[in-house]
């Protein structure tokens, strides 16, 4: 793990949304596939569905084709598992399926750039394209805004469609349309997409001697990336560390406790109750790399699940100050498992709470002191100095409180 050039900064610039397709993400490790039952009363129980069925490729007006058949199939698994009225619950076709578990191994098939959709245009401007990438190599510029891709037009398109259309497999190619700044052209760029691996945690020394942290996800190598960031960093001997967990939307429980433990030396640091009196205390591993250093956890909108019981664990137990804005508000714990077809479904099996007996669902964690993003006017290369909430939690770690502020947060960014 290196320190980042100031150009690589950008990242830091509001979130990092990795499409995890839910607004937040927070499970156990258990993807092994289902198998099949039978019995009586459970085909009692769906023959109207399969009575339903027969009626509607019987006299439906339009022919019904195996792709029909495949939709039909996924909407009624969807529709089951979103009718109990809770949204982290649902089905992923195997090709969204695939997608969010590449996320979480850190690697993908794409182009290798970071971006944020423009929500006046609909296009994706382009904030960087990542070192070495097939994006840099095709000569992507950070400004450029793409508005197509294989000749379809993006800017009305959601996020999850225009990844999908612009990552695939590796060695092949996708045909992006871009706008440069200053011109209204549209120049046609060919991309040979690669594999990409993204880095987990990034750090920082600023000024002041502080040590800034972001952790981007609790994916599988976070909790050893982070390790060797605490100690490259020397983290424990600063005047003060800040942990950026904006746009952190999750990832595993183990990787979760594991990333707690290196700032808590001992102690309860979570609680799960599951179905009936199931219930388990986590308890901090030991041997923290960083238990002492003063210390600030940024979050915002988009920090949920994991980056949830972080911030609020380190409210109870007084060991951070939380400077931001209102998290998303998810306190429940997913498994989600393979299907024979290649898809999976996430069902929820337990709520979390903090050690205080705090749970944060539908609610988040509210900052000890709250400041919003503000926007970059047009043309604005970003920095630390013009990042508002960052400024706040450098302020934070010397003991000045700053009033609440109501400004717009900007938009998001992901990974193509």
């Amino acid at each position: 793990m290196v320190m980042r050039s100031q150009f690589n900064k950008v990242a830091s610039l509001v979130l990092l949304v990795t499409l995890t397709f839910g607004a937040g993400y927070f499970f156990r490790d258990s993807q092994e596939p289902v198998v099949a039952q039978t019995g009586t009363s459970r085909d009692e129980l769906f023959a109207p569905f399969w009575e339903s069925w027969d009626l509607l490729h019987d006299n439906y007006v339009d022919p019904l084709d195996e792709e029909s058949d495949v939709h039909l199939m996924e909407a009624a698994l969807d529709g089951m598992l979103t009718s109990l009225g809770d949204p982290n619950m649902g089905y992923m076709d195997p090709e969204t399926s695939q997608m969010v578990f590449s996320d979480l191994s850190g690697e993908f098939e794409g182009i290798g750039a970071t971006v944020r959709k423009d929500e006046e245009t609909g296009a994706l401007l382009i904030v960087r394209p990542l070192p070495g990438s097939p994006a840099e190599q095709a000569g992507i510029l950070p400004g450029d805004e793409i508005v197509t891709v294989d000749g379809q037009d993006i800017t009305q398109m959601e996020q999850e469609v225009i990844i999908t259309l612009v990552r695939g497999p590796a060695g092949t190619d996708v045909v992006l349309g871009v706008r440069r700044e200053g011109s209204e052209d549209i120049i046609e760029i060919t991309v040979t997409r690669a594999r990409i691996s993204l880095p987990s945690v990034e750090f920082d020394i600023l000024d002041g001697d502080i040590a800034y942290i972001q952790l981007y996800d609790f994916s599988r190598d976070a909790g050893s990336e982070l390790t060797e960031v605490l100690i490259e960093s020397d983290a424990q001997n600063r005047a003060g560390l800040i942990l950026d967990l904006r746009g952190n939307t999750g990832g595993y429980l183990d990787v979760a406790l594991e990333v707690m433990s290196q700032f808590v030396e001992s102690g309860p640091i979570m609680i799960e109750r599951g179905s009936g009196d199931q219930e388990q205390i986590y308890q901090a591993f030991g041997g923290a790399l960083a238990p002492t250093v003063p210390m600030v956890i940024l979050v915002d909108a988009n920090s949920a699940s994991a980056s949830e019981i972080l911030a609020a664990t380190f409210q109870d137990l007084g060991r951070a100050t939380v400077v931001g804005t209102q998290s998303y508000g998810k306190g429940t714990v997913q498994t989600w498992r393979q299907l024979s077809n290649g898809g999976a479904v996430r069902i929820t099996i337990a709520r979390w709470y903090t050690p205080e007996e705090r749970s944060i669902d539908l609610v988040g964690v509210t900052p000890d002191i709250v400041v919003e993003f503000e926007p970059l006017e047009p043309g604005t290369i970003y920095s630390y100095d013009v990042d508002s909430q960052l400024q706040a939690a450098i302020k934070a770690l010397d003991g000045v409180g700053l009033p609440q502020v109501h400004l717009p947060i900007s938009g998001g960014l992901w990974h193509l």
